[in-house]
C-alpha cells in the first residue's frame, strides 16, 4: 500500500529538538495521521462505554463474565505460535526509554525489556520523540551513553546478549498535546505506536524479532478488537506479513479480569500472553467500586500482597487462562532497587524478591518482571529451577483452577484494616512520586522501590476511599479531609527540613502536595490522576 502525502493539517506544537526529524519524519507522521482518522473515533465511543460501565457498577457492586460471550470461553480455540523471540520469557525488565536505561535495560541478562513510554515514563514531548530516537538507535547500533556525572560509559553488548524489546504505548485515555490533525490531539498511544511501528517494525523482522507491544490499561474485549484491527491495518500500510506483531495485554483492570479469554481471543493471530499488573489492578478495583460500601474498602496497600484470596483468584485465573489457550503468564513486578549503602535492607529484600518468583514460578508463569539488573539473577534463579531447559510452562493447564465471579472482587476476604501509617505512606509517596513526574520523570526510586505511575493511582485512591469510607483508624482517627491536609502538610514540611531549602524551592513540592490533595479529596473522582498532572506537565 503506498503511503498518503502527509496531513496539510498536522500541527506538531513544540519546541524542536535534537534530531526529531528522524522520527518526526512526513512519512511517519502520514501514518499516524491515518490512525488517527481511522482510528480515534472509535477510541472515543470506547471510552465513553468505560462510563457507562463504571456507573452500571456503582449501581449494582457487583461484575460478572459476559453471557453474551459464554461460547469464546468454552469454543476450542488457540492463540498463534509464539515467534521464537518472544518464546522464552522467564525474565522481563521495565523501564522508560532513556539512552542510559535503553542500554542497560539491552544488557541486563532479561529475555525481555518492556520498553515503557506509559506509566514508567512522564509524557513530556522529550521523552516522547526522543525515546523513539533512542530505541532507532539501539537497533541501528549506534547508541552509547557516557553518564555526565561519573565519566562511566555504556555501550551495547553483542546483539545475540539482548534483550527483546516489548514497547508499551500510552493508554487510550491520554491525548498528546503536541501532536494534532484536523485541529485536534491525537490519542497519545496511536502517536507511541505509529511512530515505533512505521520506524522499527520492518527492521525488527530482519532482525529476526518484530514489532511486540504490551497494551495497558485495557478494560474490555471490544478495546482489544480495536487494537487487533490497528494491527491488521499497520501491517497492511508498511508491507509486513499479517501476524508480525504480537501483543502482551496487561489485565491490570478489574473489568478486563472478567474478560481474559474474550481479549485473547480478539487478539488471537496477534497475541502473546496476558500480564499481571499488581498496583493498577487494585486501584481500579478502589476506582469501580468505591461508592460499594465497607466490604470494597482497601487496607494498606502494602498488607495486600499476592496472597491475598481475591489476588490469588486473579493470577490463578490469568495463569489458567493462558494455558488454556496456548499463551505467555507473565507475573508481576519486584520493584525493589537495590541499596548501595544497605546490605542488611538488600538481604531482607532479595529473600522476598526470592519468595515471590519462587511462588509465581510454581504456580505456572512463565515468567516474571523486575524493575533493576540486580534482580535479573534472582528471578532466573527462581525460574530456572522450575523450567530448567524449556522456554516456558504453558503445557501445565492448571485445570485444578476454579475461579467464581465472586471470588475476584472478594476484597473482605484478606483479614486486614486501614492503618494510620498507611495514610502517612500514601501521602509521603504520592507526593514523593507527583513531584518527579511534574519534573519528567516515570520511573522514580522511592524508599528503595521503584515507583511509577500506578502508584500514585493506588495512594491516592486509597486516601479518597478512606474518607468518603469513613474509615476510623487503629489509633482512633478517622479518615476525613481535614486529616489528609494536616498529613500532607506535615510531610511536605518533612521533605523541605530532609532536602533543604535550595533543592526544595527548585522542585514541584508545592504543586505536587496540592495536586495530590485535590484528587485525592475533590468529591468527582478524577478517572486517571495523569490527566489533571498532564496539564500542569511542563514539556
Amino acid at each position: 500500500m503506498s503511503a498518503p502525502a502527509p496531513s496539510p493539517l498536522a500541527i506538531v506544537d513544540a519546541e524542536p529538538l535534537p534530531r526529531q526529524e528522524e522520527v518526526l519524519t512526513d512519512a511517519a507522521l502520514a501514518f499516524v495521521a491515518e490512525l488517527h482518522r481511522l482510528f480515534t473515533p472509535r477510541r472515543d465511543e470506547l471510552l465513553a462505554r468505560r462510563a457507562e460501565r463504571r456507573a452500571e457498577i456503582a449501581r449494582t457492586s457487583t461484575l460478572d463474565f459476559l453471557p453474551e460471550t459464554a461460547q469464546i470461553r468454552e469454543g476450542d480455540w488457540k492463540v498463534a505460535p509464539a515467534p521464537a523471540a518472544l518464546n522464552d520469557r522467564r525474565v522481563e525488565i521495565t523501564g522508560p526509554t532513556d539512552r542510559k536505561m535503553t542500554i542497560n535495560a539491552l544488557n541486563s541478562g532479561a529475555k525481555v525489556w518492556l520498553a515503557d513510554f506509559e506509566d514508567a515514563s512522564a509524557p513530556t514531548w522529550e521523552n516522547v520523540v526522543l525515546g523513539q530516537r533512542n530505541l532507532i538507535d539501539a537497533y541501528e547500533r549506534r547508541i552509547d551513553f557516557t553518564d555526565p556525572k561519573s565519566g562511566k560509559t555504556y555501550a551495547l553488548k553483542p546483539a545475540e546478549e539482548l534483550a527483546t524489546v516489548v514497547m508499551r504505548p500510552r493508554g487510550w485515555h491520554l491525548d498528546e498535546r503536541h501532536l494534532q490533525f484536523d485541529g485536534r490531539p491525537v490519542p497519545g498511544a496511536l502517536v507511541d505506536f505509529g511512530l515505533y511501528f512505521f520506524h522499527n517494525a520492518k527492521r525488527l523482522i530482519e532482525l529476526g524479532k518484530g514489532p511486540y507491544f504490551y497494551l495497558p490499561k485495557t478494560e474490555s474485549h471490544l478495546e482489544a478488537r480495536l487494537w487487533n484491527e490497528i494491527f491488521v491495518f499497520a501491517q497492511d500500510y508498511v508491507g509486513i506479513p499479517q501476524g508480525s506483531v504480537r501483543a502482551t495485554v496487561l489485565i491490570e483492570t478489574i473489568t478486563a479480569a472478567y474478560e481474559m479469554e474474550e481479549i485473547l481471543y480478539e487478539l488471537r493471530d496477534h497475541a502473546a500472553g496476558l500480564n499481571a499488573g499488581r498496583w493498577d489492578y487494585l486501584f481500579s478495583i478502589v476506582k469501580n467500586f468505591r461508592d460499594g460500601g465497607p466490604k470494597f474498602v482497601l487496607p494498606d496497600r502494602n498488607a495486600v500482597t499476592m496472597t491475598a484470596p481475591f489476588m490469588r483468584a486473579y493470577t490463578e485465573l490469568l495463569v489458567r487462562t493462558c494455558h488454556k489457550r496456548g499463551a505467555h503468564a507473565i507475573g508481576g513486578m519486584a520493584a525493589f532497587i537495590p541499596s548501595r549503602r544497605d546490605a542488611e535492607v538488600n538481604k531482607v529484600a532479595f529473600e522476598k524478591v526470592k519468595a515471590d518468583k519462587d511462588r509465581e514460578a510454581a504456580d505456572g508463569f512463565d515468567g516474571s518482571w523486575v524493575a533493576h539488573p540486580d534482580l535479573v539473577p534472582i528471578a532466573m534463579a527462581s525460574f530456572d529451577a522450575v523450567l530448567g531447559d524449556k522456554p516456558n510452562q504453558k503445557e501445565r493447564l492448571r485445570e485444578d483452577v476454579s475461579v467464581a465471579p465472586g471470588d475476584l472482587i472478594a476484597i473482605d476476604s484478606l483479614d486486614a484494616r486501614p492503618t494510620y501509617e498507611g495514610l502517612r505512606n500514601a501521602v509521603q509517596v504520592g507526593t514523593r512520586y507527583i513531584e518527579a513526574w511534574l519534573r519528567g520523570l516515570g520511573a522514580v526510586a522511592i524508599f528503595n522501590l521503584m515507583e511509577d505511575a500506578a502508584t500514585a493511582e493506588i495512594s491516592r485512591s486509597q486516601i479518597w476511599q478512606w474518607i468518603n469510607a469513613g474509615v476510623v483508624f487503629e489509633n482512633g482517627e478517622k479518615a476525613t479531609p481535614e486529616l489528609a491536609r494536616k498529613v500532607a502538610a506535615e510531610e511536605l514540611a518533612a521533605i523541605r527540613a530532609e532536602i533543604g531549602e535550595d533543592a526544595f524551592a527548585a522542585g514541584k513540592w508545592q504543586q505536587a502536595h496540592d495536586l495530590l490533595l485535590h484528587v485525592s479529596l475533590d468529591a468527582d473522582y478524577a478517572d486517571f490522576l495523569t490527566l489533571p498532572a498532564y496539564d500542569q506537565l511542563v514539556g
